[in-house]
């Protein structure tokens, strides 16, 4: 067996392989959250089934070598914790949008089947526990807080209609009744 024959198949390896690290990198890149799991134990309907629910929250669910992915994470200069977090095989979901919204399918699958097992996360560039994500899920969604703020913002100018509504009410009033009572005054005389 001579090089030549060789070199062809590692240079086509390695290309793949950088262009895995390329999309691997470019998904880092544009997440703005990513949770990091150990999926052993799913079966392929269940992954699929995630990755669907998932998907209409502007997130995806990969699977990749460990090597790869730490070399894409290395590559964006992201602090990945203890290297044993990439021991075993590695699932990551890339949160593009609202990110609390994955998380609690997450959460949900991981009630319904006891796995997958979370690593650590990665939020906006730092570094999270696995119970950190776990809280995170908890938190309302985005469409509920924003409803919620709207709500919290329009308190005070209910507030100050009622009271201003309320003040013309019984200046309205009071003028009635003064109304009334010189209309009766001027009746009787």
């Amino acid at each position: 067996m001579d090089n030549s024959t060789r070199t062809p198949k590692n240079s086509a390896n390695r290309q793949r392989k950088a262009g895995l690290i390329a999309e691997l990198s470019e998904k880092v890149g544009r997440a703005k959250a990513m949770v990091f799991t150990n999926y052993t134990g799913l079966t392929h309907k269940q992954l699929e089934q995630f990755k669907k629910d998932i998907k209409k929250g502007e997130a995806e669910f990969a699977v990749t070598k460990n090597t790869l992915l730490k070399r894409s994470l290395d590559e964006a200069k992201l602090e990945t914790g203890d290297a044993k977090n990439f021991d075993q095989p590695t699932g990551t979901m890339f949160l593009y949008g609202d990110i609390v919204a994955p998380l609690k399918a997450l959460a949900k699958m991981m009630k319904d089947f006891e796995k997958p097992s979370i690593k650590f996360g990665l939020l906006e560039g730092k570094l999270m526990t696995g119970e950190e994500v776990i809280k995170l899920s908890s938190l309302p969604s985005r469409e509920t807080l924003l409803t919620q703020l709207v709500g919290m913002m329009m308190s005070p100018v209910q507030g100050l209609h009622r009271s201003l509504s309320w003040n013309l009410q019984k200046f309205v009033m009071t003028l009635s009744a003064v109304a009334d009572k010189k209309g009766k005054t001027v009746g009787s005389a």
